[in-house]
């Protein structure tokens, strides 16, 4: 039962974080290649998006909290929408009208979220998806939205399969599952508040675990010093105000076998690949606008999927935390720029950032609202964007009996941060997206049109074996 339950620390510090100019909506794109069937849609919908109770409830806030509260006026139609687009529209026309539908905030008396359709989209159907990120995290909703598809073996739990033919997220290699695994019941002890006391008493009489928690603890707080001690972020056009306007692009997709071979020849991981090619995109698109990037590093903050590895966390909720990437964005030498990359992922993976910052977002969550604030603010300066890279199937997938051709994610962006970049795996290809204020960028197609050209870069590089790539 969910109606009546407290919102977790973290799922309430994500609700906590809207704002008119930055929405804390999860988006995602689901473009099919044939008519979708309405009615039968609807019932798939109604049988396992609406499995998940917490879909019926919205979140309503108070001083010290935030509970779950059942609609009692519940109305599928309330939620599944019609948009339009203009006849023979394409591309350009569907991402002006994805970043209007991520700029309009959610009715706050209703649950927070709505699955748009579009028919006539090059002979067939797109399905916008929003939900607000206090109901889940994007790996989590993933998994629920996976659990819709048709293509799943029959005789297995959805979610599970779903996780089980995804491609495997690299993001989990910077928690090593030991480390995951012996701090998981102290980030669960910060979050329940009232039993602080009973364990207390019980880690009395049980020193070696009290000690292993202090330890965690003190492990926490160093690496949130280490952060609070990062210089901001360095002046770019993708930090100043925001207008709360959204606009959004995607580039043609990649292989995802030439980026993984890629790897391999290089030594490298399939991630590794997809931010170095970022970083080289982001630069030249901020050189086109004029700025200068020579030897300019920002940073990206990355979620990290913190569930545990055996299964045992619940679906929902938000359980994951959170990275500052280097992004060398002026380093114009592909071979160059992904070691750079590479050297800092690897770091990245004996830190326990992820880790400190989940424990403080569970910790302000369940403290006073204006206590989020400074929070936020710190996460903000430290970083440009959000770069999140959400694993899909391998294989082709169909909704209600339509076939699925291509699949975006965008997760939001908290307090002044207003772009995101998604990196998203579906059927043999890789799909950058870029979503962006746009007062920050106002033509993300502009961004996302470099991504193909660096990857290329790297590709040349590698079976020409030339030393340098001119300009």
């Amino acid at each position: 039962m969910i109606a009546g339950e407290r919102l977790s620390g973290v799922d309430r510090s994500w609700l906590l974080m809207d704002r008119p100019t930055n929405l804390m909506t999860i988006v995602s794109l689901i473009i099919l290649s044939s008519p979708l069937d309405r009615a039968r849609y609807k019932t798939v919908i109604a049988d396992r998006f609406l499995a998940h109770e917490r879909f019926r409830c919205y979140p309503v806030a108070d001083v010290m909290g935030a509970t779950w509260v059942r609609a009692e006026q519940f109305d599928l139609d309330d939620h599944v929408l019609s948009a339009s687009l203009p006849p023979r529209a394409g591309q350009a026309e569907l991402e002006a009208l994805v970043g209007e539908l991520a700029s309009t905030p959610f009715n706050p008396g209703r649950p927070l979220w709505t699955f748009h359709v579009i028919d006539g989209y090059r002979g067939g159907s797109v399905i916008v998806v929003r939900i607000h990120h206090c109901y889940a995290d994007g790996i989590a909703l993933t998994q629920v939205l996976l659990s819709m598809t048709e293509s799943i073996p029959p005789g297995r739990h959805p979610a599970k399969a779903a996780a089980a033919d995804s491609t495997p997220h690299e993001h989990n290699g910077l928690v090593p599952a030991a480390l995951l695994a012996a701090v998981r019941e102290g980030i669960d002890i910060i979050g329940k508040g009232t039993g602080l006391i009973e364990k207390g008493i019980y880690y009395a009489f049980h020193p070696n675990e009290a000690a292993m928690l202090a330890r965690n603890a003190l492990g926490f707080a160093g690496e949130l010093a280490h952060i609070s001690t990062m210089a901001d972020d360095p002046p770019t056009r993708l930090k100043g105000p925001l207008s709360g306007v959204r606009r959004v692009a995607w580039a043609d997709p990649l292989s995802f076998e030439e980026v993984r071979t890629i790897a391999q020849v290089l030594g490298c991981t399939i991630n590794d690949v997809l931010v170095s090619t970022l970083a080289g995109a982001l630069g030249r698109y901020l050189e086109a606008e004029g700025e200068s990037v020579a030897g300019l590093t920002i940073r990206a903050s990355v979620p990290v999927d913190l569930r545990a590895v055996d299964g045992s966390d619940p679906l929902m909720g938000n359980r994951f935390g959170l990275v500052f990437l280097d992004l060398p964005i002026g380093i114009r030498h592909p071979l160059e720029r992904l070691y750079a990359v590479h050297t800092t992922m690897q770091d990245l993976k004996r830190s326990g950032q992820a880790l400190a910052t989940l424990a403080l977002l569970t910790i302000v969550g369940n403290l006073p609202a204006p206590v989020e604030e400074p929070a936020l603010a710190l996460f903000s300066a430290k970083a440009s964007l959000v770069a999140s890279n959400v694993p899909g199937p391998r294989e082709a997938l169909s909704l209600a009996g339509t076939p699925i051709s291509q699949l975006l994610f965008w997760v939001p962006q908290a307090g002044s941060i207003g772009t995101g970049v998604s990196m998203q795996s579906y059927n043999g290809m890789v799909q950058f997206g870029v979503i962006a204020d746009r007062q920050l960028i106002p033509r993300p197609s502009e961004l996302v049109a470099r991504v193909e050209v660096e990857f290329n870069r790297l590709v040349f590089l590698v079976l020409l074996g030339a030393a340098a790539l001119g300009d």
